[in-house]
């Protein structure tokens, strides 16, 4: 999920940033009246799911092997599960001392012979927090009473993997070695073949998808996978990275856009006239406002130069950040609409900020619940490593990842190879910025051309409906509500790579815009030509 150390000690140590999620809803079933219309709207959102225990007949994976992953149940909750297993798969089958955990969960819809890949950023942010409320069968967000079913969960349509990586992430054990991606790449691919013996899988099609710093795992296990030449175990189809580190995060894709995210946005930071100039000040004396004019543009003004690392005088980010605590203190950085209160978070972890209120257990660290996942019990579980899982010196993101930023090579390897390559950026997104991942997409040569040649423009039209709330507003007297979404973002496609922006979406889209997320799934899997 996150990109860490990218906020000022002094915003940090002020413990003043807040997730804003607030998602009302509980496990109840849809009215039949409801149900119905929906789906005409779409099948595949539309999958029938039995609140009876499962019949483990059905369950396509479930083996002698595989039954000592399998998860029966989960505490707190209160629906059937189904086909789901996690555990601890060995990177090396002759070295237990080095694993990477994992979850698996099957497709409760039609069988399919893929299967779709998760990672979370950091680096050193574990997958369960999308498993638990981004993309997962269920969902329980911050600020939610208790889980409840995803409607618009992944797995209606692919099997999905979320995996711990790389070594020192969540639940996956052993020592960090690693300096480059090239090493966690090796890594992973020699742990996937494992689990895919494990649990029976050859000749699926394989996507690999992320947000955040998975921006650059995704890329290079991505051609990591196309380099072993493998399509028995290794059979690369496509990739998708939200709100990603591809390009020059700390400078290109977070300082220089910044001033124009708060001008297009006054309503959300609300700084004074006099706030605004000294950041209109230092946009322009430091550079930005030249650059953003000369390489924003479409088709791309040629490569652009190196940004040198951010004076303190030209530190746009961590200035407005301190403005804005003052007036806000529950802002969110991930997701800029965000006010008060601070959302419990059952992860601990509700913005750049671990928090545990008095009384409160962090979900996946609970005693019950590593036993139901196979899980290490001596494995204190946090969203996000208190230890650097890349122990080089230095790195072009300053991470201890020492390897090239993806649009510089393999990136590019990979929307050649698959054709299929989808880039996203959430407008509501102040760490990883729409506008700074496009600067970075402008410096990128694929297919044989530098960036996009035209301007994206094509509007994005959600046609899915609340799947979620109808219950509520039925109850309510407010019925009806029950059309699409509408437009959702602006979509463009060119030589093999798509791109799509989401309106009114944080750095964790299938969590803050899941309809627009499931429709990406779909164009990445092939089921749609466009979004």
């Amino acid at each position: 999920m996150r990109v860490q150390s990218l906020v000022s000690t002094a915003v940090v140590a002020a413990g003043l940033l807040a997730d804003s999620a607030c998602a009302k809803g509980s496990h109840v079933p849809l009215p039949a009246n409801v149900q119905k219309r929906y789906e005409s709207h779409f099948e595949a959102m539309s999958v029938k799911r039995d609140t009876a225990r499962s019949d483990t007949k059905d369950f396509r994976f479930l083996s002698k092997k595989t039954e000592a992953y399998r998860v029966k149940e989960l505490p707190d909750v209160n629906f059937d599960v189904g086909e789901l297993y996690s555990g601890l798969v060995p990177i090396d089958k002759h070295n237990t001392s080095r694993e990477l955990f994992f979850v698996f969960q099957p497709t409760i819809g039609a069988p399919v012979d893929e299967i779709t890949i998760w990672l979370n950023g950091g680096p050193g942010c574990s997958s369960l927090e999308a498993f638990l409320q981004e993309n997962g069968r269920f969902s329980w967000q911050p600020g939610t009473f208790a889980p409840i079913e995803n409607p618009y969960s992944w797995v209606n349509l692919t099997n999905v993997l979320w995996v711990d990586q790389p070594v020192g992430t969540g639940f996956s054990t052993g020592t960090p070695t690693a300096t480059r991606q090239e090493e966690t790449a090796e890594d992973f691919v020699k742990f996937f073949k494992n689990f895919e013996k494990l649990f029976g899988i050859k000749k699926f099609k394989i996507y690999i998808t992320g947000e955040s710093y998975a921006g650059r795992y995704v890329p290079y296990i991505s051609a990591a996978f196309i380099n072993q030449n493998d399509t028995d175990y290794f059979d690369l189809h496509g990739a998708l990275v939200y709100d990603p580190v591809i390009g020059a995060f700390s400078t290109v894709q977070e300082q220089l856009p910044t001033y124009p995210l708060i001008e297009a946005n006054t309503n959300l930071f609300n700084l004074n006239e006099t706030q605004m100039a000294t950041l209109e000040k230092m946009h322009k004396d430091c550079g930005y406002e030249e650059y953003i004019e000369k390489y924003l543009t479409f088709p791309a003004a040629g490569v652009q130069p190196v940004m040198k690392e951010t004076k303190a005088t030209c530190d746009v980010l961590d200035t407005a950040l301190e403005y804005v605590l003052a007036i806000n203190p529950c802002f969110n950085i991930y997701e800029i609409s965000a006010t008060c209160p601070l959302a419990w978070d059952v992860l601990g972890f509700p913005s750049v900020l671990s928090y545990v209120p008095p009384g409160a257990d962090v979900y996946f660290d609970r005693a019950d619940v590593k036993k139901a996942m196979h899980a290490p019990a001596n494995v204190t579980w946090a969203e996000c490593a208190n230890i650097n899982v890349f122990v080089g010196t230095g790195g072009p993101e300053g991470e201890g990842d020492l390897s090239l930023d993806p649009i510089q090579h393999v990136l590019p390897q990979v929307i050649e190879h698959t054709n299929r390559v989808l880039v996203s950026n959430g407008d509501y997104d102040m760490i990883i910025q729409t506008n700074g991942t496009l600067l970075a997409l402008q410096n990128m040569t694929w297919n044989g051309k530098l960036g996009f040649d035209e301007r994206p423009s094509k509007p994005i039209d959600i046609k899915i409906p609340d799947l979620i709330y109808q219950q509520a507003f039925d109850d309510s007297g407010y019925g009806g509500q029950d059309g699409p979404q509408g437009i959702m973002g602006v979509q463009h496609y060119e030589r093999g790579l798509m791109w799509a922006q989401t309106y009114q979406s944080g750095h964790m889209q299938p969590m803050y815009q899941p309809r627009a997320s499931y429709r990406h799934l779909q164009w990445l899997l092939g089921r749609v030509d466009e979004l």
